[in-house]
């Protein structure tokens, strides 16, 4: 018995068992819409932009594992997730974002609302394809949560235009597919590894730096394994914070352009640099050419492309982290690198990771009354000094997940992130941290968060500025603050070099702003109120809360290295 394509589009999404689709409805897609509302099942969540919606994807597929899915309407709906899609294609994010389309039949004439979305994200998909026939939709539907879920994860996009929602067809979901061209590897080239393994165990400076591959392959806990059987200390990326304990005795810190000043000169100084599930972009590598010196170099990535595209390696090994650890934990022995740990150690006495303590509250003040506040928490960040200062501070563990955007850098993914991961995890408690800049890039979101009852904290710092770009005028650009000042206004007068008494108020008033919401608001001036304020903010179950830390506009992200530079050459003061 045939069926309409609205209803295989529903009988698909639950056989391939979704609970949670974040959708903004609109002309093209009111038939998915319509058939939605017909079911119990799937819980749509109803956003207050498709940017917004698709980060709140993004954050829920992170924190559970899970294919975030995404539904829209054509023409500006679509393109309104594509920064969504980018962000979710750099940090291999498994997304399945089903599009509206016109009909076929107007498909190039420039009809209302109609885009050729599939063409303006195929650098941006790991798939993409636009429904041209009935008969193929459940086929294309399977298609695009295999691919999204398999090998080098990411985001897939279907576009159906609307006759193809309604037209009759086969009510057969495929259990599986075939796909010609696609063969994930699920293998690991055991000479390769035992080449690579060979590396390490020859060491006199062996060194783990561990990416962002380990969290997504939930590899964390064989990684762990494998550096208490070697004894081989460990430096993650932004992305692999919280691949090991950051509590570890063996875990060194955050490496590359704001990394702690141990972890760049262990990468500098060490002859072998085992490398698991990165891809080696500018900011852990800094200038190619003085990258790891004097080093040996393994890398294993899941994905072929990115082994030796940035830097060329010694052993290259393409597997998933999960069976690469697995092979290399029957092979572990333990090495003596007490000297090497001592060196590091040394390193790290000689410039610890410290914020000034004299002159008030500091971002780090405020981590470290989070780190001792939160047991079992889904850490999210948005973009900028703050997310420098969480991947440097924030301790995690087993406990404890940290999810930000890396390959990117989306200012504005913080907050709908957010209330993405609590709605797929709504027993664990989460914590945003966001800027006041990319704060105010999704703000509407907060209207979503009452309304889905996500009583997400955001520990929101605001020092007037947008603060990454307003550090690079700083040191390197004369002070010439242009265009970061958010106090700003058309009465100020020229060449402004900083804060003074003549500023005019701060907009907008972010404690009044979340109360206008139906949300709650707690400003903190001093350190002696941040474990009140987070103490409060925790017993509000109907809504998020906004703590605002009014912090120094002079407080920068130290270790920092300039673009460009080598990773030996850090600002440290």
């Amino acid at each position: 018995m045939d069926i309409t394509g609205r209803k295989l589009f529903v009988k698909a999404l639950q056989e391939e068992g979704v609970d949670t689709i974040f959708g903004y409805p609109g002309g093209t897609v009111t038939d998915l819409f319509d058939e939605l509302y017909k079911q119990d099942g799937i819980d749509v969540v109803l956003p207050r932009h498709e940017q917004g919606l698709i980060h709140e994807a993004e954050g829920y597929a992170k924190s559970t594992g899970k294919v975030g899915v995404c539904l829209v309407t054509s023409g500006p709906g679509a393109t309104n997730i594509i920064t969504g899609l980018a962000d979710a294609h750099y940090d291999n994010i498994p997304l399945v974002c089903f599009t509206g389309q016109v009909p076929l039949s107007l498909i190039g004439n420039d009809a209302f609302q109609e885009v050729d979305i599939v063409g303006m994200t195929r650098s941006i998909t790991k798939y993409g394809v636009t429904v041209r026939r009935r008969e193929d939709l459940g086929r294309i539907i399977k298609m695009a949560f295999y691919i999204a879920a398999t090998g080098k994860t990411g985001p897939v996009l279907i576009d159906i235009p609307k006759d193809i929602q309604t037209a009759a067809g086969p009510a057969e979901y495929p259990s599986n597919v075939q796909i010609r061209g696609y063969k994930p590897n699920d293998s690991v080239h055991i000479g390769q590894l035992k080449k690579a393994y060979k590396l390490l165990r020859s060491a006199k400076k062996p060194l783990i730096l561990a990416g962002g591959g380990i969290n997504i392959a939930r590899a964390n806990d064989k990684l762990q394994q494998f550096v208490e059987k070697t004894q081989v200390p460990v430096v993650t990326t932004v992305m692999g914070k919280g691949a090991i304990p950051t509590g570890h005795s063996l875990y060194v810190g955050n490496s590359g352009m704001h990394g702690k000043y141990a972890a760049n000169k262990a990468v500098s100084e060490c002859d072998v640099l085992f490398s698991i599930g990165t891809r080696f972009n500018d900011r852990i590598t800094g200038d190619l050419n003085e990258f790891a010196p004097k080093a040996k170099i393994v890398h294993i990535d899941v994905d072929t492309a990115s082994i030796s595209r940035n830097v060329v390696v010694d052993v290259p090994v393409v597997s998933d982290a999960n069976l690469a650890l697995e092979r290399l934990l029957g092979w572990a022995e333990t090495k003596d690198t007490t000297v090497w740990q001592e060196e590091i150690a040394a390193w790290d006495k000689e410039h610890p990771l410290e914020m000034r303590r004299e002159h008030g509250m500091t971002p780090q003040m405020v981590f470290e009354h989070v780190n001792r506040t939160f047991g079992d928490a889904i850490y999210v960040t948005d973009v900028g000094q703050h997310q420098m200062w969480a991947t440097q501070y924030l301790e995690l563990d087993s406990w404890h997940q940290l999810i930000t955007s890396g390959g990117l850098g989306t200012m504005g993914f913080g907050f709908p992130a957010a209330i993405g991961a609590k709605i797929g995890n709504r027993n664990r408690e989460v914590v945003c941290f966001s800027g006041d800049g990319g704060m105010q890039m999704n703000i509407q979101e907060m209207a979503t968060a009452v309304v889905q009852g996500t009583p997400v904290i955001v520990c929101l710092f605001n020092n007037y500025y947008l603060g990454m770009v307003r550090q690079m005028q700083q040191l390197f650009y004369g002070k010439r603050y242009e265009a970061t000042c958010l106090r700003r206004r058309k009465s100020c007068p020229a060449g402004c070099k900083g804060p003074n008494e003549a500023c005019p108020p701060y907009t907008p008033d972010f404690v009044a702003l979340a109360e206008s919401y139906g949300a709650h608001g707690i400003r903190v001036e001093r350190e002696e109120d941040i474990q009140k304020a987070l103490d409060r903010a925790r017993t509000y179950k109907d809504a998020p809360t906004i703590i605002e830390f009014m912090i120094s506009s002079d407080e920068i992200v130290l270790p920092m290295v300039k673009g460009g530079n080598p990773m030996s050459e850090m600002i440290l003061k």
